[in-house]
């Protein structure tokens, strides 16, 4: 689209916004939004992406500079003109990066109908509307529902439908996709997609890099300053400030980077069909493309075709049609891990576990529905599942605050059935909700750190040792005497786990710990945990993504509150589950379903690869006629 002669929707300039305490949120910011446009908003946590957005949509106005929305001069000289403030927000709209903060009533319908009937629209209008958007976000089944008894990524599809049931002309998410799973996810893409094309601007604040390539513009924001402003080639090409600023490249330029210290001679690009379509003209230039699949360079954009890898090494061993592995189709539903021997206590054993939050109410549907597994000492698990499917009951139960109404979970070896031995796992267990940052309550970080250790009973040294301990560890110890509402969104929730881990428990139960996180952020928490874990500590993780569920050695896929398949990420992230995982809400991790696409385009096998380097690797030994090792084993 192109926005050279389209009205503004939104225009900022030399905006600032001062918190105090020598936080500056916004720091001399000018944006122009054009009708229609859809803007993402990338950068660290802390760096001034939400304040950004609830300036746009109106809910704070800066200290300084001019804003006008939607035809509105809201705020001139950082003077805010209250009434043209409330003409504007008739027209506009926003998601929170937690629904738990919008979210006003105790029945799903009425509450995506809370906002139009703020703005007088009649009832029939706004049965229509409500109809609409909860059949748009999925949730049409759930309309009776309460929301609290909603799954986090289901409350914030609610969250989502109401924004949409106001009909707004300027839109911002704040981390939409943050709690929803792969589908969910592709689902808020199409719905920004349709409303940019009907002429809403968009403003989509995320840590997700993929998205931003569909984005019109892309905006890098960095202690409060928008340091990159451009389309998404633009942006990402800025692959040295991107990386000063602790961002995550798109996987196909990451890829692409990989392959080039590889020597390969691959185009520089963010676009995975780019990509892919140069890595198979190079190929087939070598005549190692299958002839039932070859891709004719006519159907190749044209910037492609001259782009192979001129500079790759010659085959050592010409391996042109030789038969080549075949991926294995065994276990589709039954990637079941191999009998484990039993001769000590399992750190976590579910026996034909569950459970219903409405068992009271004739014909409910269980949330958990009769879950038997097992869980070994030291191991690294990953709960998997689409949204809805009862990962967070789960473990829920696994740490006692819920007790299921059949089977039995059992704590290393203890039933936690009966209160006398659930007193025997005070401090065994640590559980880090879905949103540990609200946790927090103390004066200072230290007082927060220390407060499961001071409920142990243990001695004074010893709390503080472990505390030191904690807090070096999550990398907070310069901060320990700070208010932990100073802190960051990331640094909060790096502090909330610092609390569980100064109580030293057996078991760590982590509930979504990457959601909302920046990629400098998730990287932090994943060396973290697997410090712990090789330690000893057993870790289970609640997650959306198949690529941080690769790191586990044991992978639990639920659907629908029963076990579909578990086993290691290599047993169920195999090509024989592809359908299956796609059809349940998930998917495979990048590698794996680049490397599917690029053998069905003719591409010589490649191993089953989990991850970049591993997918790196097995192109270039196939590239230079090598034959491919099937990756086997932990993934590195």
């Amino acid at each position: 689209m192109s926005f050279e002669q389209v009205p503004l929707s939104a225009c900022l300039r030399h905006v600032t916004l001062d918190y105090g305490a020598g936080i500056v949120a916004l720091d001399d910011v000018s944006l122009e939004l054009k009708k229609g446009e859809r803007l993402c908003v990338l950068g660290a946590n802390g760096s001034g992406k939400s304040t950004l957005g609830s300036v746009i949509c109106g809910l704070l106005a800066p200290d300084a500079g001019d804003v006008s929305i939607v035809g509105e001069h809201v705020c001139v000289d950082g003077t805010p003109n209250y009434e043209a403030y409330r003409s504007a927000r008739q027209k506009l709209g926003l998601v929170f990066q937690n629904p738990d903060d919008q979210i006003v009533t105790s029945i799903v319908d009425e509450d995506v109908a809370f906002g139009p009937e703020n703005l007088g629209v009649g009832a029939d209008e706004i049965s229509r509307r409500v109809t609409r958007e909860l059949e748009r976000v999925a949730m049409q089944d759930y309309a009776k529902a309460d929301p609290t008894r909603l799954s986090g990524g289901q409350k914030q599809r609610v969250a989502i439908a109401g924004a949409l049931a106001m009909e707004p002309e300027v839109l911002v998410l704040d981390e939409p996709g943050a709690l929803l799973d792969v589908r969910g996810r592709r689902g808020i893409m199409r719905v920004m997609r349709e409303l940019s094309e009907t002429g809403v601007t968009v403003v989509h604040i995320t840590h997700f890099m993929e998205e931003a390539l569909e984005a019109d513009r892309v905006a890098i924001m960095n202690h409060g300053k928008i340091t990159l402003l451009g389309t998404p080639s633009e942006v990402f090409s800025h692959n040295d400030e991107l990386e000063s600023l602790g961002l995550e490249k798109p996987f196909a330029t990451r890829l692409a980077e990989r392959l080039r210290k590889r020597e390969l001679n691959v185009p520089w690009t963010c676009s995975a069909d780019v990509l892919q379509a140069s890595i198979v003209q190079s190929f087939a230039h070598r005549g190692l493309v299958k002839q039932d699949s070859q891709t004719e360079t006519a159907a190749l954009p044209s910037t492609v075709a001259a782009e192979t890898i001129a500079g790759a090494p010659q085959p050592q061993a010409s391996t042109q049609g030789a038969a080549q592995p075949q991926a294995s189709e065994q276990g589709a539903a039954q990637a079941q891990a191999q009998p484990k021997e039993q001769l000590q206590a399992a750190a976590i054993e579910l026996q034909h576990v569950s459970y219903s939050y409405n068992r009271l109410e004739s014909g409910h549907k269980r949330t958990i529905n009769d879950i038997s597994t097992r869980i070994e000492a030291g191991e690294r698990v990953a709960i998997v599942g689409q949204t809805g499917s009862g990962k967070s009951t789960l473990v829920r139960l696994i740490c006692s605050l819920e007790l299921p109404d059949e089977g039995k979970v059992l704590i290393n070896g203890i039933d936690n059935s009966h209160k006398r031995a659930r007193r025997q796992l005070w401090g065994k267990v640590g559980y880090v909700m879905q949103h540990p940052e609200r946790q927090l309550f103390a004066e200072t970080v230290a007082e927060d750190v220390a407060y499961g250790p001071k409920n142990l009973g243990l001695a004074a040294d010893e709390v503080e040792r472990r505390c030191n301990e904690a807090l070096e560890l999550v990398g907070l110890a310069h901060r320990k005497d700070s208010s932990p509402f100073k802190l960051s969104g990331g640094q909060q929730r790096l502090a909330a786990i610092a609390g569980i881990l100064a109580m030293a428990p057996n078991t760590i139960v982590l509930d979504e710990p990457m959601a909302g996180l920046d990629p400098q952020g998730r990287l932090q928490l994943r060396r973290i945990l697997k410090s712990i874990n090789a330690s000893g500590v057993t870790v289970v993780q609640v997650t959306h993504s198949m690529e941080s569920a690769t790191h586990a050695n044991h992978v639990i896929v639920l659907k629908d509150g029963s076990i579909l398949m578990e086993g290691s990420p290599r047993e169920v992230f195999s090509p024989a589950n592809k359908a299956l995982l796609r059809k349940t809400g998930l998917g495979i991790p990048k590698p794996l379903a680049w490397s599917l696409d690029l053998e069905e385009a003719g591409v010589p096998y490649l191993g089953k690869p989990l991850t970049t380097t591993e997918l790196s690797d097995a192109l270039k030994l196939s590239y230079a006629g090598s034959s491919v090792p099937s990756y086997e084993g932990e993934v590195g």
